[in-house]
């Protein structure tokens, strides 16, 4: 008589978390988490009792017996969660986010983690995740994370216990290559954990922690449409004459057709305050105001999400005729600057120098404007994509400067990146309340001599 010895490493299934049954019309079972679903076919008691045992976690399934079309339909289906465990220690789960992708071939050397594996601590504990992988990986013993730090070694895990995680690793994708491709060795880590967190797909869907959810409503306020102004002194700006630009204008076409980037100020004759305040009030000012179950929405000249308008324009002035040279804040509500620090603050100048280097400008620009985001006016209402919203509101912005200062006759050109150190520096602003989102210089526009001048 032999003596049936239970495996050291074992597996435990169950169905993944946001899963729920439902019964088509003709009496078919399916599962269900939006936005897929598989059908079943029909509810026999035996299937019924295997849901029920899948939804409670508690299931070997090492005998699948006449079930066993059902089960592998919901393990290709990415429906099923695996658990495993040593000598009845749990080590780790395996948690699908989509259907498991056809295993990758193995390294050729010593495998190691992927630059774009992260470890991160949740409320459920410690998680493995990776862009483009069709499963998470839940840490439960610190042997395992010890493993994830070299992955050729054991981390104190008895042999068979490591080589099954390896195995599941190597499944999920997220073991590293000996030679990436140019397709994925252009990708730095945190660019694009962003791109897949920020768009819908595997993980991010309407409703579930993704998009305008309102999470915070009833948690917290949210913050006013209007700043808190800083003290320094108040500059009124001049309001252009927008009746009169309705008329005189350059077209829609001309202005696309002749924007450019210009780099290259005229110090000789700079831009004015006037031609400042009209290139603000054009671009950013605020139209409208109105309050709906408690959160203010706002209007100004460019489109934004949910009407939330969380960019602030801060104006570094060089030289601009009419206005001291410093850092200013522009009061979108009232149509005013008020002064954040003088020119000779640290800050001040070090944001000047690094819009130089970043545009490989001649000269620093006359003016510099620096966008800032309120981060909360945006993510107290969405989740996951608040921020690639906030960024292409910079892109937005900047387009609209780009048109009114092409109109005007001045000279533009937006900057990929800036200091947000600086930009904190002198502002003194909580970096998690509001940061430096993007750049834009701007001044007046050399004239180029007449052909017979030359």
């Amino acid at each position: 008589m032999s003596v049936q010895v239970e495996p050291a490493v074992t597996h435990r299934w169950a169905l993944r978390p946001g899963v729920y049954r439902a019964t088509a019309p003709g009496g078919d079972l399916m599962l269900a988490a939006w936005p897929h679903a598989t059908p079943l076919g029909r509810a026999t008691p035996e299937l019924l009792a295997l849901l029920d045992g899948l939804a409670a976690g508690a299931l070997p399934l090492n005998e699948p017996g006449d079930l066993a079309p059902a089960i592998e339909l919901l393990r290709a289906g990415g429906w099923l969660r695996k658990t495993v465990a040593y000598a009845g220690r749990d080590l780790y789960t395996v948690t699908p986010v989509a259907a498991p992708a056809d295993a990758p071939p193995p390294p050729q050397d010593e495998p190691a983690l992927s630059r774009f594996a992260l470890l991160r601590n949740t409320a459920d504990g410690l998680v493995l995740e990776m862009p483009g992988s069709w499963c998470d990986v839940h840490v439960h013993d610190p042997a395992v994370a010890a493993l994830l730090a070299d992955p050729s070694g054991d981390g104190g895990l008895p042999a068979e216990a490591a080589a099954a995680l390896r195995a599941d690793l190597a499944a999920a994708g997220m073991l590293a290559e000996r030679d990436e491709p140019f397709e994925r060795r252009q990708w730095s880590t945190h660019e694009l954990w962003f791109h897949e967190r920020s768009r819908l797909g595997n993980r991010g869907w309407f409703g579930a922690h993704f998009g305008g959810t309102f999470w915070a409503r009833g948690r917290h306020d949210p913050p006013p449409a209007r700043p808190s102004p800083y003290p320094g002194p108040a500059v009124e700006l001049a309001r252009p004459d927008l009746a009169a630009l309705r008329r005189t204008d350059p077209t829609l076409t001309a202005v696309l057709e002749d924007r450019e980037s210009v780099r290259d100020h005229d110090d000789d004759d700079p831009i004015s305050a006037e031609q400042l305040g009209e290139l603000l009030y054009r671009c950013a000012r605020v139209r409208l105001l109105r309050n709906l179950e408690g959160f203010e929405y706002a209007g100004k000249p460019y489109p934004a999400g949910g009407s939330a308008y969380e960019l602030e324009v801060y104006p570094v002035v060089r030289l601009a005729r009419g206005l001291d040279p410093g850092m200013y804040h522009y009061d979108a509500h009232d149509h005013r600057l008020r002064q954040v620090r003088p020119a000779g603050h640290p800050a001040v100048r070090r944001m000047l120098k690094v819009a130089t280097e970043s545009s490989a400008a001649k000269a620093p620009p006359q003016v510099l404007l620096v966008i800032s985001a309120r981060v909360g006016r945006i993510l107290w209402k969405y989740e996951a994509m608040g921020y690639a919203l906030m960024l292409k509101h910079v892109g937005v912005l900047q387009q609209t400067l780009y048109a009114v200062a092409t109109a005007m006759d001045l000279a533009p050109c937006a900057l990929g990146s800036g200091d947000d150190l600086a930009f904190t520096a002198a502002t003194g602003r909580d970096r998690l309340v509001e940061c430096a989102v993007g750049e834009f210089m701007v001044g007046s526009r050399r004239k180029e001599p007449a052909a017979w001048e030359l």
